[in-house]
């Protein structure tokens, strides 16, 4: 799954500003409790390093900075990834888990932001030793790339609070509305196989609309133009719980119909992903890693274990 479009740094900042303030500063200031989107993160989770972890790296891996891990990151999707307030500080659930994944590995931090586009290019170039960006683990990408999950991918149908729309659980119940999506992605992918699905049972197709900007598309729905968003749930979550106004009414695996999970993301072969696996599994089994998942109120897609290369979605 994919973001539908990284926003430049100001434009990133200035995003998270809007979900926080555009709704008054009183229920700005009440959302900062809810999530700390400033530049001070003094209550971080960090963890220790973990000597298994460590051990396990192979002797000819060779990370982009000494002592240092370098993790590519589209930061433009909260809550998953943002600018802070200052504009510059990189925050949310990305960022913390990776910052606990250095920290088991006994290395500093880096992040390189990136288009969400050319994460696939830093990886393989040896730009970044691995991306934390809400990568899906598909079958196609396991020819190019070694996975480690750390969440399930969930979809959200959002709608607002005024709309007569209870609940969306299966095809049907998309006949005929105004659905916003993300193009090329998962979730366009399974609203396209849905109103086929429509169609051919004689039902009404899909109204399909997309924005590029998360701003633009918040206002589509909120003025009518639309009926539902269909996109990442955490990411709708995170508008919900800061402005209101609008509600989930249901949610789907992002690789319906079967579950698909979101990985770290490291080059073919190189043996990084077996020490990933180990640490994500000790940070599951410690609770540092539902500590973070709390902190940005994302438990409902926390997995059970981390899991190397495991079965993809299947190829288009």
């Amino acid at each position: 799954m994919k973001p539908s479009r990284t926003l430049r740094p100001a434009l990133a900042a200035a995003f998270a500003v809007f979900a926080m303030g555009l709704a008054g500063s009183a229920f700005a200031a009440a959302s900062t409790n809810t999530y700390n989107l400033s530049a001070d993160q003094h209550d971080l989770v960090r963890a220790t390093a973990n000597a298994a972890a460590i051990k396990a790296v192979p002797a000819g891996f060779h990370f982009v900075d000494k002592d240092t891990l370098t993790v590519g990151m589209a930061v433009a999707f909260p809550p998953l990834s943002t600018y802070a307030t200052d504009g510059k500080t990189v925050v949310g659930f990305d960022p913390e888990l990776a910052q606990l994944v250095a920290d088991s590995l006994g290395r500093k931090l880096k992040i390189v932001p990136l288009a969400w586009e050319d994460w696939p290019l830093a990886v393989q170039s040896g730009k970044v030793d691995a991306v934390i960006s809400n990568v899906t683990v598909t079958e196609e990408r396991k020819q190019k790339f070694d996975f480690s999950t750390y969440r399930r991918d969930v979809l959200g149908f959002y709608v607002t609070d005024s709309s007569p729309i209870r609940s969306i659980k299966a095809p049907k119940d998309v006949a005929g509305l105004r659905v916003i999506t993300d193009s090329g992605t998962n979730q366009e992918k399974i609203l396209l196989a849905w109103d086929k699905e429509n169609v051919a049972h004689g039902l009404k197709p899909v109204q399909i609309q997309y924005y590029d900007d998360p701003a633009v598309r918040d206002v589509a729905l909120r003025s009518g133009r639309a009926d539902v968003i269909l996109s990442v749930n955490s990411g709708l979550a995170y508008a919900a719980a800061q402005r209101g106004g609008i509600r989930s009414v249901g949610t789907i695996s992002g690789g319906w119909p079967i579950q698909a999970d979101v990985a770290i993301t490291t080059r073919k072969g190189s043996g990084l992903d077996v020490p990933l696996t180990l640490l994500l599994n000790d940070l599951i089994q410690g609770g540092k890693y539902s500590q973070v998942l709390n902190r940005w109120h994302l438990g409902d897609e926390a997995v059970d274990k981390a899991q190397t290369n495991p079965p993809g979605l299947p190829k288009s």
